[in-house]
Order: C-alpha cells, then structure tokens, then sequence
C-alpha cells in the first residue's frame, strides 16, 4: 500500500499531465534548473584555484591532479548512471548522484590535507556528476519529445551555459567576501536542495509514467502532435543493447568522432588564454576572448537542436568539425588579434552543438530504451579522450615551446571527424538488418 504522501504526489502529476500544458515541458523546464545550478557549480571550481593552493601551500601541479581524477571518475560514472537510468529511471539517480556531489562540495569546507580534496572532489563529487549532467538530461527529454525533440534538449542544455556564466560571477564575489570554503558549501547545499526537490516532485522519465505519449507522437493529446519527421524509433523494432550497438560500424565511426570532439573541447578550453598571452595579448583581453568563447556555445546549442530536426544528425555534425578544420587553419597561419577573436568565437560555436545531438543519434540509430547507457559509453570516450589531448596539449608546449604542432594535429583529426561523420548510416539498425543481409540472428545481448 502506498503512503499517502506518495498517492498525493501522483495524484497532483497526474492532474498536471492532464491541463492543458503539456507535462514535458515541467520536464524541460526542471532539467533546465538542474544543469544551470550544476554546471555552475562545477565551472566555479576554477575561481576558487588561486584561493585554495594559496592557503593551503600546493603547487599548480598538485591542484591539477584532483581536476584530472575528478575527471577521470566523472567519465567512468556516465557508464553507470547511464545504465542505472536505463533500468530504474531519473528520480533516484539524481538523488543520489546529487547526495554524492554535494557531500563532496560540503566536506571540502572542512579539509586541511591534500589527500581529503583528492577524495572529496576527486573521487566522491565526481562520482555523482555522471547522473546530473547533461548525457542524462538528453536521454530524459528524447522520451518525452518526438516532435521538436532536438530543439527540446537543446533549450535543457542551454542551461547549463547559462548556469556557468550567471553563477561563476557570483561566486568570485562570493569568494573575495567569505572564501572558498564558504563558497564550496553554499554551492554544495544549493545544488542538493535544487536537485532532490525537482527529482521528487517533478522529474518522470517516462511519458507512459503518467499515462500520456510523447509531445508529437501520433494519438498525443499534446499540442501539436503530428507524426514526427526525425525518424524516431519505430515500436515494432527492438532496440539495441551497448554491446550489440559495437557490433555496427556507426556505433564506432560516431565513437571516433566524440573522441575528436573531446580532444578539442579540453584542449582549447584548457590551453586558449596561455595560448593567447604568450603572444602579447593582455590577460584581461584574454579572458574577454574566453567569455565570448563560452557565450557563443549557448548559440551552437541553440542552433544545434533544431538544425538536427531539420537535416538529421549526420550533417551538423560533419559541418562542426568542417569549421573547427577552418579554424585550425586560421589559427596556424595568422597569430594576431583578429585571428584570436575569429577562432575563440569559431570554436565557442562547436563547443556544445554535439552535446544535444549525440542523444539523438544514438536513439536514432539503436532506439531509447538504453540510450542512457549507450550514450554515457560514448561520452565517458569523449571526456577520457579530452583529458588525455588537454594534458597531450601541455606536454607539446613543454617540449617545443608552442602549441603549433598540436594544433595541427587537432586539425587532421578534425578533418577526419568530417568524414567519419558522413560515413555513419543514419538509420534505424536492427536484429532484423542482419537477416536481411543473409546473416543469422544473433541472440539479445543485455548489459
């Protein structure tokens, strides 16, 4: 027998899912809150640097260790989220992957020793990022979108953008008034409460959860439900498990193409203002240049979404990379301020545009029931590949003196990007593909 705490909680969704809005906008709009609260934790992490190894007497090597652990752990646990959220859902999944980020956030208030920060922030923290952090949000919002489904999760996502460029700020006044421990914990505490309450009291994972369809299924009561020309899975077509999705050369030409885009990301991000200050560019103009960087890929995200419903996957995908290669370009033939604000403005486009298609594809391709899963495979590829390229980027620099040679490198492997793009067959791949093609069945593969 349910408590009554729980019926009167269903009962007041169900009546929601019955209004007038549809309940998948309720969904977008808590997933927004989530990722906004979260990713400006997480960003502000690197105004509290200075702060934390003054006080604490650590060197910038230290420091960075803890940032790549946390990174490394963060990439690990989008696997587990992923399938944790295939099998049981969002609401616990977020619970405690937002009881593990904050208890680590929280217990950094009262560290005194390096090995406690490598734990807290390294280890615990990050273990709980994989479940609320965007992979999640975008498997959440393909369920309950099937028309207009990349422009729902872009507008999620948006929010994590956002979140970074409101709360960063915030917390640097934060900081310079009470310090970094207070901010650690006021972060921490703000981002549990946020979380649970919506994941209690708002978040469903699935339409059928309240006994409504997808927004633009057909027989949808949502506004405007047409039949949705993205291709979505059809009912009758099983979907694929992780380890039958391997089995296709697309699952592994689009892993290729995350792990290009990873590299990128963590390069850039990481190495864009040493990069322009070694070439006399002001420090203060420098971080004007990263501001507009992180700006523009609210635009890409914007643009992604829809460009997605409009052309499929593939096509903004390949043309991403076909820019980065550009900017590549640009960027090995011309050091001077036009050419630095043309690429951190280029490349802050591409920044996000694979984060809502990637969710797409991937259900496209091998259908929603495990896209959580398969799309938190693909993603941890994406951030390890990151790391590894960031660190790559650094220990180029350290050996020749200059970024000349990694980026040229980023450049062909961007261009491979391109065409690793155009070569992923978007369409639904199936059992049945096989007996199509003359080759016997394989059995169902659960991971």
């Amino acid at each position: 027998m349910k408590a009554f705490g729980m019926i009167s909680v269903d009962s007041d969704l169900k009546t929601r899912s019955q209004s007038r809005i549809f309940y998948g906008w309720y969904i977008l709009t808590a997933s927004f809150i989530i990722l906004f609260f979260g990713s400006g934790a997480i960003f502000s992490v690197g105004v509290m640097f200075k702060p934390v190894i003054s006080e604490l007497g650590w060197s910038r090597g230290t420091f960075s260790i803890a940032f790549f652990l946390n990174m490394a752990v963060y990439a690990l646990s989008l696997i587990i989220a992923g399938k944790v959220y295939d099998r049981y859902g969002p609401k616990w999944l977020i619970v405690i992957s937002s009881i593990l980020f904050s208890s680590g956030f929280i217990g950094v208030f009262f560290i005194s020793a390096f090995w406690q920060y490598l734990a807290l922030y390294g280890v615990v923290s990050a273990a709980g990022m994989g479940g609320i952090t965007v992979p999640i949000f975008a498997a959440i919002l393909s369920k309950w979108f099937e028309k207009y489904r990349g422009l729902a999760i872009s507008l999620a996502i948006s929010g994590s953008g956002i979140g970074q460029f409101i709360i960063v700020p915030l917390v640097t006044t934060l900081v310079a008034l009470q310090g970094w421990r207070v901010s650690f914990f006021l972060l921490g505490t703000i981002v549990l409460v946020i979380n649970i309450s919506l994941a209690f009291f708002i978040l469903k994972g699935d339409p059928d959860d309240l006994g409504c369809t997808p927004f633009g299924k057909p027989g949808s009561k949502a506004m405007g439900s047409n039949p949705a020309p993205d291709g979505g899975a059809l009912e009758s077509e099983e979907d694929l498990g992780l380890f039958e999705a391997m089995k296709t050369g697309s699952f592994w030409l689009f892993t290729f193409v995350m792990l290009v885009c990873g590299s990128g990301d963590f390069f850039v991000s990481m190495h864009l203002v040493p990069f322009l200050t070694d070439h006399g560019v002001s420090p203060v103009a420098a971080g004007n240049m990263f501001a507009w960087f992180g700006l523009m890929s609210l635009v890409g995200v914007i643009f992604a979404g829809p460009a997605t419903d409009l052309m499929g996957a593939k096509i903004p995908i390949s043309i991403t990379f076909l820019i980065r290669v550009a900017l590549f370009l640009i960027i090995l033939n011309f050091k001077n301020v036009l050419s630095f604000y043309v690429f951190s403005l280029g490349f802050g486009f591409t920044l996000l545009i694979t984060a809502p298609i990637a969710t797409i594809l991937v259900g496209r391709l091998f259908g929603y029931s495990n896209v959580g899963l398969i799309s938190g495979f693909i993603t941890t590829i994406h951030h390890l590949g990151g790391g590894a390229w960031a660190y790559l980027g650094g220990l180029s620099f350290d050996r020749t003196g200059g970024y000349q040679s990694i980026f040229l490198i980023s450049m062909v492997m961007a261009a491979s990007a391109v065409l690793s793009g155009l070569f992923i067959k978007e369409e639904r791949h199936t059992r049945r593909s096989n007996a199509l093609s003359g080759k016997k069945p394989e059995p169902a593969m659960e991971i």
